[in-house]
C-alpha cells in the first residue's frame, strides 16, 4: 500500500509540478528569458548522466563493467542505435514544443489540451500495431476531442482581458501542444513497436536514446538560437528556478518510468484526472486563473473520457481468451492425432 500510494504522489507531483514551474519560469522573469533549446539540451545531458550512473552501479560500481555494457549495447549495436534515432528526434522536438506551448498557454489549459496524446496514441496504435479498441474506447476518444474543443473555445486564461496579440499567442500555444501530442503518440507507439520482446533494461535504453538526443538537441540550439547564444551566451536567463525546471524534467521522466511498474491502471487514471483538477486549483491561486463555465464543462469531459478509455473490457477479453484456449486445445488435439 505504501508503494502504491507513494507512486500516486510521485505521478501527480511530476504531472503537476513540472507544468506549473515551467509555466512560471516562462512568464515570471525579471531579466532575460532563458532559451528553451538550451534547457532541453541540459536536460538531455542530466538524464544521460543519471542513467550512466545507474548502469555503473548495476555493473558492480566497476568501470570495466560499465565499459562492457556500453560496448555491447552502443558500439556493437549500430542497427539498434539507428532505429532509436527516430524516437530520439521526436522526443527532442516534443520537449521544445512543450516549452513553446507553456510560454503561450496557462498551465490548466495546457494540461487538458495535452490529453490529446491519448487520441494520437490510440490512432497510431490502431494503424501501426493493428490494435483493436472497443466501442467504449472509441466513444471516449470522441468525448475527449469534444472536451478539448470546448476548452479551447472557452478562452479561459491566466491573463485578464485578452488582447489580439494574446489571442495570437494562444493559437501558437494550441498548435504547439497539438504537435507535441502527435509526436508523443507516434514516438511512443514506434518505441513500443521496435522494442517488443526486448530484454534490454530501461536504463540502457535511455542511454541508447540519450546519445542521439543530446546531439539533436545541440544542433537545435544552433539552428534556432545561434544568434542569441553568440550575443548573450548559452546560459542567458538561467536561475535556480530554471535549474529546478531542468532537474524536474530530467529526473521526473525517469521516476515516472519506474513508478508505472508499481501503479495499476486505475491509479494512473486517477493521477491523470487529479493532476488536471489540481492544476486548475493551483493556477487559480498562483496565476490568477479564472475558468469560465465552458472551461469547466470541457475539463469534465476530458476527465470523463480518460476514465472511459481506461475502463477494461472484461467480457470481450474473457471471450477472446476462451476462443484462444479452445483454438489451442483443438490444435493440440490435431497434432496429437497426427503423432499417434
Amino acid at each position: 500500500a505504501l508503494i502504491k500510494y507513494g507512486s500516486l504522489l510521485l505521478l501527480v507531483g511530476q504531472m503537476v509540478g513540472l507544468v506549473l514551474i515551467m509555466r512560471y519560469s516562462r512568464t515570471h522573469t525579471d531579466g532575460e528569458l532563458y532559451l528553451a533549446s538550451t534547457a532541453v539540451f541540459m536536460m538531455e545531458i542530466m538524464k544521460f548522466l543519471i542513467c550512466l550512473g545507474v548502469v555503473f552501479y548495476q555493473s558492480g560500481s566497476s568501470l570495466a563493467g560499465l565499459n562492457t555494457e556500453l560496448y555491447n549495447h552502443v558500439w556493437a549495436s549500430p542497427h539498434e542505435m539507428l532505429k532509436l534515432c527516430i524516437p530520439s528526434f521526436l522526443y527532442t522536438v516534443q520537449n521544445n514544443l512543450l516549452y513553446l506551448a507553456l510560454t503561450n498557454l496557462d498551465a490548466a489549459t495546457y494540461q487538458i489540451l495535452y490529453q490529446l496524446k491519448i487520441l494520437t496514441t490510440a490512432v497510431f496504435s490502431a494503424t501501426m500495431l493493428g490494435r483493436r479498441f472497443s466501442r467504449t474506447k472509441w466513444a471516449s476518444l470522441v468525448v475527449l476531442t469534444c472536451g478539448v474543443g470546448v476548452v479551447q473555445v472557452s478562452g479561459s486564461s491566466d491573463r485578464a482581458g485578452a488582447s489580439e496579440d494574446e489571442d495570437r499567442n494562444r493559437l501558437v500555444g494550441l498548435v504547439a501542444v497539438l504537435s507535441a501530442a502527435c509526436t508523443s503518440g507516434f514516438s511512443g507507439v514506434y518505441f513500443e513497436k521496435i522494442l517488443k520482446g526486448s530484454d534490454t533494461s530501461l536504463w540502457i535504453r535511455n542511454i541508447q536514446m540519450g546519445l542521439p538526443s543530446m546531439f539533436i538537441a545541440l544542433v537545435t540550439v544552433f539552428v534556432e538560437d545561434s544568434t542569441e547564444v553568440s550575443r548573450k551566451g548559452f546560459f542567458v536567463g538561467y536561475s535556480p528556478l530554471v535549474a529546478t525546471v531542468i532537474t524536474v524534467q530530467a529526473v521526473g521522466g525517469l521516476i515516472v518510468a519506474v513508478v508505472v511498474k508499481y501503479a495499476d491502471n486505475v491509479l494512473k487514471v486517477f493521477a491523470s484526472s487529479f493532476s488536471i483538477l489540481l492544476s486548475c486549483l493551483i493556477s487559480a491561486f498562483a496565476f490568477d486563473f479564472r475558468p469560465n463555465f465552458l472551461f469547466l464543462v470541457g475539463a469534465f469531459m476530458v476527465v470523463l473520457s480518460t476514465v472511459m478509455y481506461s475502463k477494461p473490457a472484461k467480457k470481450r477479453a474473457l471471450a477472446q481468451r476462451g476462443q484462444t484456449l479452445r483454438a489451442a486445445s483443438s490444435e493440440g488435439s490435431r497434432k496429437t492425432s497426427l503423432v499417434m
